[in-house]
């Protein structure tokens, strides 16, 4: 079992990103998926422009990096998605030049602490 921790995520270089809800909603929705999958227990969070908190407390066998992938890559796919369909013109400042992905949301530097 993990004890809860805290837990921070930042939009590539502090873009906005998060600014429309329709964004925020993404990071509601995966939340509130891995809440019902009994795969966390969300205590609180709070979203801003370009970066959100989270306490949470990871549950059964899934750790804490195996969650955090699926909230940042899932999320990721989603917002490509919208942005690929409706405004590409934003799509393009998160293009990047790296081996595993043509664009990217979310700094590779994102913060998890442990409550003990």
């Amino acid at each position: 079992t993990f004890w809860p921790q805290f837990y921070t995520a930042t939009i590539l270089v502090w873009k906005q990103l998060l600014k429309q809800d329709k964004y925020k909603k993404v990071v509601i929705e995966i939340l509130r998926f891995l809440v019902n999958e009994k795969r966390i227990k969300l205590f609180a969070f709070v979203i801003m422009s370009n970066h959100f908190h989270l306490i949470w407390q990871p549950l059964a066998e899934f750790t804490p990096d195996e969650i955090q992938h699926s909230l940042m890559a899932f999320s990721a796919h989603q917002i490509k998605n919208d942005l690929l369909q409706n405004h590409p013109e934003v799509l393009s400042h998160f293009k990047v030049e790296a081996k595993d992905r043509d664009y990217q949301f979310w700094e590779r530097n994102s913060l998890g602490i442990e409550f003990i």
